[in-house]
């Protein structure tokens, strides 16, 4: 699956992979279309099979503060839940929600995909914190002795061990600032720990940014020291706040991170990119691709507007119905993005065609077709008139992996492009190259 690499219409951010048997799942907040809350009252569970990571299955809601097409599991708040994790041992899957200015719980299942039954509230006697929901965007490590923490954080982060029943802190553990809030670490939220090659890692939101960095440590209290940014979805595209984590599927490493849509930093849908662990334990940081779980795009089929991992210049990916998700708000000057397709091999023709579908918004344009990069070759041009049409251009053949973009320009000179500065060109709904 292609970046976002859920169904179009669903929208899991703050995404914990797990692998469980031969099935990775991802627990994540719920976010809806339209919303003006963060999060849901519900959480929902995916997986695929290690087999095939293209086979993404619902298996539906997991965990609810209120009720629905099932009750409540909790009797305490009907408040929304954000960011879980879920964590196995002893053969039983424990979930850790968060739940906005409440006291939060766990759950246990028999099984990785739940339901979840609720377990207890956390269960702690802390000195000088009295917030209920002091359990922020809990991550949660069973470390190699079966020992259990648990780390979280908002503007300051935290960690205790939890007892052998998995949901009371044990007494003198808790510890403040494990990642520092001062340069070069700037904790803000969206803890989330994995040991690795014997080396516990911290993944975590930095302030004001748009990042998932991490920190490491020989220890599972630290201190913990920081090393760099893994992904930051605000590199040529609209940011919000970021929440995720590093899993290994089939023995490559991948960083799950969400992105946003409708304008907002409310309607967040899941993403993966894949990364490397060196030798010393870094991650060089990745850029943002359309790929997902793929090794590269086909170009001959129908390439989805909302796939685009560059946008810039105000456009946005918008969710028009269930069924179409085109870019919108493209004004003369805005670019839009997709990394990378396999062209394949060199044929006897010297020319690709290319198929645009667009909504005409009554104004005249053109869409400059690049290789590579938004500054890069021009290998075609698409004009657009006022009307809903299929463009159709003539482009350099390509051969090989390319990234492609669209440059918008609007078809305006004089006096009246003065008055179309700002005025909104078409929307970009999905492409195809044709042999």
């Amino acid at each position: 699956m292609a970046n976002p690499y859920l169904p179009a219409w669903e929208y899991v951010p703050d995404g914990e992979p797990r692998v469980f048997g031969d099935r990775v799942y991802v627990y994540g907040s719920h976010d809806r279309a339209g919303s003006i809350d963060f999060c849901d009252c519900k959480l929902k569970v995916w997986s695929a099979p290690l087999s095939d990571l293209n086979k993404w299955v619902c298996h539906g809601d997991c965990f609810r503060t209120v009720d629905g097409e099932t009750p409540a599991d909790v009797d305490w708040t009907d408040n929304l839940l954000y960011a879980p994790d879920v964590v196995e041992k002893d053969g039983k899957y424990y979930l850790y929600a968060y739940i906005v200015g409440a006291k939060g719980c766990v759950g246990v299942s028999d099984r990785p995909e739940g339901p979840f039954k609720l377990l207890s509230k956390y269960k702690y006697d802390i000195p000088n914190h009295y917030d209920d929901g002091i359990f922020i965007d809990p991550g949660v490590l069973v470390d190699d002795d079966g020992r259990v923490y648990v780390y979280c954080g908002f503007q300051g982060s935290y960690m205790a061990e939890l007892k052998p029943n998995m949901y009371e802190v044990v007494d003198g553990s808790y510890k403040l600032d494990i990642i520092p809030t001062e340069e070069p670490h700037r904790f803000f939220e969206a803890c989330s720990p994995r040991k690795i090659n014997g080396t516990y890692y911290l993944i975590y939101s930095p302030q004001l940014g748009s990042r998932l960095d991490y920190a490491t440590s020989d220890s599972p209290t630290g201190p913990f020291v920081y090393r760099g940014t893994i992904v930051d979805n605000g590199v040529d595209y609209p940011g919000g706040n970021n929440h995720g984590s590093v899993c290994n599927i089939n023995g490559q490493w991948y960083i799950f991170y969400h992105r946003m849509t409708n304008n907002t930093i409310m309607s967040r849908r899941g993403c993966v990119e894949r990364i490397e662990i060196l030798p010393d334990g870094t991650i060089p940081q990745v850029e943002m691709t359309s790929l997902g779980f793929e090794d590269a795009l086909d170009p001959y089929l129908p390439t989805p507007a909302d796939t685009a991992c560059v946008l810039t210049g105000g456009c946005f990916i918008t969710e028009r119905n269930i069924f179409e998700r085109p870019i919108t708000s493209i004004t003369d000057g805005c670019v839009m993005g997709w990394k990378y397709f396999d062209f394949g091999e060199d044929y006897a023709s010297k020319t690709l065609g290319l198929r645009i579908k667009i909504r005409g918004l009554g104004a005249k344009g053109k869409l400059h077709i690049l290789a590579d990069s938004p500054d890069g070759e021009e290998i075609g041009c698409a004009e657009f008139g006022s009307g809903d049409a299929i463009l159709c251009a003539k482009t350099k053949l390509l051969t090989g992996r390319h990234a492609v973009f669209f440059r918008a320009e609007a078809g305006y000179e004089g006096w009246y492009a003065d008055n179309m500065k700002g005025r909104q060109l078409l929307e970009l709904e999905e492409f195809v190259f044709i042999k």
